[in-house]
């Protein structure tokens, strides 16, 4: 190409771009009273809730205080008051993240953002950012950077249904806009990006830590711009919150308001759009929540469960309660339980990431043993087999970091075989089998099988075997899914469709995923949970009422703070989790809930999750697993001692050792084998009468260094 060539092409687009801009004009704004509702559904299309009351009171910027005005530029545009109103390299990133179906992009001046909230609408094209732009740039020449501030202040959107520094102030501080204080100030400029993800009353831990930065970002700026001088702020502290109240929960009581958190949390994790776009409205959203199932999950909590409290019991009031139910061939959420009331309690006990998860946990160990062909400390292949010390307190061996965590009420087992150590949830086993199959390993195929990636507590040490991760129910409830579904991974699912005047985003399809982890490792980890259930000594053997084939795992976290519950049978997924909160928001133990001295995961976590699935399951044929598993399931019975030791430090010699033949006992834990043998349970379904092989033990540690400590002890 010529020179000459050149210079027409790149003159005729400075042309049309010119004709463009002179094209456009600033248009009438979009007043709120044009605002349409959100129209939330469940599968079958009825209505769950209609959601789009304006919430929103203008203000002067005179009635705003200046540090509260700096705050937002010095965090949002540390430009506003010297550009032009435009980034334009930002906006065309933008564009061309939009246009290419990468998600959305931020990079807005404020002007941009008051021209998207005042004069345009939240659709995330391509031509609407361009038209942001040139509108933006025409209203910064005919409006003043003021005028452009107190719009913006005005129209953004601020979670809690509140539009306007004005709504906002009394959403979470209880003040006017007039009466805020830099910190305050600062915190409401961290939430316009992504107000429901940085509420602190309802944020993940990341997402705290997100919002955090964000404030510190603000007065940082604040400092270097010369708008707050350094000693001011070092004496800001974080500003105390008010508690959401149902003023901000108007239409959404019961379990209305966590489906619509949930499916907001969901819509806008995909990057396909963004709160501000959904709080914008006029869309229809349709949910994968059966209502019948949801009718269902809601009934069973009140019958094994809150019918059962009594009023004059305060413990009682600390008890939370958080379920979903999942189709695993799907990922799609048919149930979920966010607690009693959403206009009594915000915070989703199904979507919340703050409460450990315990020894459900426990089968990702395993998972990861078998997946990865795991040896023991002395060379021994990991199977269901395998022999271990089910010694209370026994120190790991292979691990950097000492860690000799005791059995729930210190009891001690004899050398069992991994299977039983599953069945009764004992600790020691399963601390050493994490650091047998690897610390890094158990951490990577919790992610692989559905963790994000940044769970808190779900480091690679020792403790991790135990459950101190804080994965949520729904979580969870995915990782189980991959589990029953031979190891291919299933991501939980809450939305089918959202679509607005012909806008329709393109969600996630449902479907197989990847296969994460070998359909034998998976289908082994099935054939073992069954044991769980089906052993009338296992913790979650409540379940068996169910009378169908169920895989599952109990877990109580140290001090009792959570119990959970996690089965599945071919067709289902449930997990249903209790977890202890006091009036404040703080952790606190269940002990004393319904005047019982501790609350396991195989007492009302099981029993709920049992009237749940017989209700969800009865219009449905019983099903068996088909399993292909690594190894035939032994039948070997521990011998617990007949009482906790009273010795702060663990005896080297278990108090009792089982025999080192398989007992004629049936095990109670089926096998994916069709027979008739020995190990039957007298349907046919037991091991064929396959012996069950006993390698050595492996207890080959010394005793726990002065000074070390469990950090976390997990019970079944």
């Amino acid at each position: 190409m010529t020179v000459g060539g050149l210079f027409v092409i790149i003159l005729g687009a400075a042309a049309a771009g010119f004709i463009y801009y002179q094209s456009v004009s600033i248009p009438e704004p979009n007043a709120a009273a044009t605002k349409q509702a959100n129209v939330w559904e469940a599968s079958d299309g009825s209505v769950i809730a209609r959601t789009g009351e304006v919430n929103r009171e203008n203000v002067t910027l005179s009635q705003v205080p200046v540090d509260v005005q700096h705050a937002f530029v010095a965090l949002e545009n540390k430009t506003f008051y010297k550009d032009k109103g435009v980034d334009v390299t930002s906006t065309l990133r933008a564009v061309a993240s939009t246009a290419l179906g990468r998600g959305t992009q931020g990079g807005s001046t404020i002007t941009q953002q008051y021209v998207k909230n005042y004069y345009l609408n939240q659709d995330q094209t391509a031509s609407r950012k361009i038209k942001e732009l040139v509108i933006s740039l025409k209203v910064d020449r005919t409006m003043s950077k003021n005028d452009i501030l107190v719009g913006y202040l005005n129209t953004s959107y601020f979670g809690r249904g509140a539009y306007g520094i004005q709504a906002a102030s009394q959403a979470y501080f209880g003040v006017d806009a007039s009466k805020l204080t830099v910190a305050q100030g600062a915190y409401l400029a961290a939430l316009v990006q992504a107000p429901s993800q940085y509420d602190m009353a309802t944020a993940t831990a990341a997402g705290k830590q997100l919002a955090l930065g964000r404030w510190n970002n603000s007065l940082d700026n604040m400092v270097m711009m010369g708008w707050l001088d350094q000693s001011r702020r070092g004496a800001v502290s974080f500003p105390k919150l008010r508690a959401p109240s149902a003023a901000d929960t108007t239409g959404v009581s019961g379990q209305k308001g966590y489906l619509i958190q949930a499916a907001t949390s969901y819509l806008t994790s995909t990057g396909k759009v963004d709160e501000k776009t959904l709080a914008a409205g006029g869309w229809r959203i349709r949910l994968t929540i059966d209502p019948t199932r949801e009718k269902q999950l809601e009934q069973a909590v009140k019958d094994r469960f809150t019918s059962l409290l009594s009023s004059g019991n305060a413990k009682n009031k600390n008890a939370q309660l958080g379920a979903a139910s999942m189709d695993p061939s799907s990922g799609e959420v048919k149930a979920l339980y966010g607690g009693s009331d959403y206009v009594t309690h915000y915070v989703d006990n199904a979507t919340r990431e703050d409460f450990q998860v315990a020894s459900t946990f426990k089968p990702i160990v395993l998972a990861t043993a078998l997946n990865e062909a795991a040896k023991t400390q002395d060379g021994q292949a990991i199977s269901p087999s395998t022999i271990y010390s089910g010694r209370s307190g026994r120190p790991v061996v292979g691990s950097a970091t000492p860690y000799a965590p005791p059995n729930e009420d210190d009891r001690s087992y004899g050398d069992i075989t991994v299977q039983q150590a599953m069945n009764n949830s004992v600790n020691s086993v399963f601390a050493q089998l994490g650091v047998d199959a690897g610390l890094d390993s158990v951490r990577k195929t919790a992610i692989d099988l559905g963790l994000p990636s940044d769970t808190a507590g779900m480091h690679a040490n020792p403790s991790i075997s135990l459950g101190v991760a804080t994965p949520s129910v729904v979580q969870m409830a995915g990782v189980y899914s991959t589990l029953d579904n031979h190891g291919k991974l299933v991501t939980p699912k809450l939305v089918t469709s959202a679509q607005r005047a012909g806008e329709k985003l393109d969600l996630p399809k449902a479907g197989d995923g990847k296969q994460v982890i070998s359909r034998q490792a998976a289908d082994t980890v099935t054939q073992v949970l069954r044991g769980v259930v089906d052993d009338p000594t296992g913790t979650g053997s409540v379940a068996s009422a169910l009378g169908r084939q169920v895989a599952g795992k109990t877990g109580t976290s140290d001090d009792n703070k959570s119990a959970w519950f996690i089965g599945y049978t071919p067709q289902m997924v449930t997990a249903v989790a209790m977890f202890g909160e006091t009036k404040q928001g703080g952790q606190t133990s269940l002990h004393g809930v319904a005047g019982l001295p501790r609350i396991n995961g195989g007492g009302f976590p099981a029993k709920i999750w049992t009237g749940y699935m017989q209700a969800a399951l009865a219009d449905q044929p019983a099903q068996a697993f088909q399993l292909d598993t690594l190894a035939p399931v032994p039948t070997q019975k521990p011998s617990p001692t007949s009482s906790p030791s009273t010795s702060a430090s663990p005896s080297t010699t278990p108090s009792s050792t089982p025999s080192s033949t398989p007992s004629s006992t049936p095990s109670g834990t089926p096998s994916s084998g069709q027979g008739n043998g020995g190990g039957g349970n007298g349907n046919g379904n037991g091991n064929g009468g396959l012996p069950s092989t006993r390698p050595s033990p492996t207890d080959t540690g010394g005793m726990m260094s002065p000074g070390a400590t469990a950090t976390s002890n997990a019970r079944g």
